[in-house]
């Protein structure tokens, strides 16, 4: 009975970022302009929050099949995909480029000193957090593999259903 305590213990403290708000960070726009992940809006309708970078595979991969889904799910859910980029501020020159190059139709934004990363708790990307049309964290995925996007959206679908 004790493990099982243990367990359970390290089962709510790993899962602490769900069921809140996001936090309130300064980040930038591919532009350069400071927005605050406090005005995130849908119109009440749920958002996918993507951390990737240029140098992750599977970040890519998994934005890059979202995007070739996308328009639907946004004709039956209304959910938006915000991407944040976790690059340097180094590599900032080439993200609007390499973004183009890959026809993203995301809300786009750089955080390039990890704010709000760190404020998420962000380890390891991809890191994909859902949020409720509240914006309310309700699920989140580390990692990505082939197929996973579907299973993100049955969960956009049971929020608007």
């Amino acid at each position: 009975m004790k493990n099982l305590s243990k367990i359970i213990i390290c089962f709510f403290i790993f899962n602490t970022s769900l069921s809140q708000k996001i936090p309130s960070v300064n980040i930038k726009t591919f532009e350069g302009k400071t927005v605050n992940t406090s005005s995130f809006e849908n119109d009440g309708n749920p958002i996918i929050i993507s951390f990737w970078a240029l140098w992750c595979k599977n970040c890519i991969k998994e934005l890059e099949a979202i995007t070739e889904i996308y328009e639907e799910w946004q004709e039956e859910t209304n959910v938006k995909v915000i991407a944040i980029s976790i690059d340097d501020s180094r590599n900032s020159s080439k993200l609007k480029p390499f973004v183009n190059s890959k026809g993203w139709e995301f809300e786009l934004y750089h955080d390039p000193n990890s704010d709000f990363k760190r404020a998420l708790g962000v380890n390891s990307i991809p890191h994909t957090f859902l949020l409720n049309g509240k914006n309310i964290i309700v699920s989140e995925h580390i990692g990505y593999t082939d197929g996973q996007e579907e299973e993100l959206y049955e969960k956009v679908l049971k929020l608007v259903n």
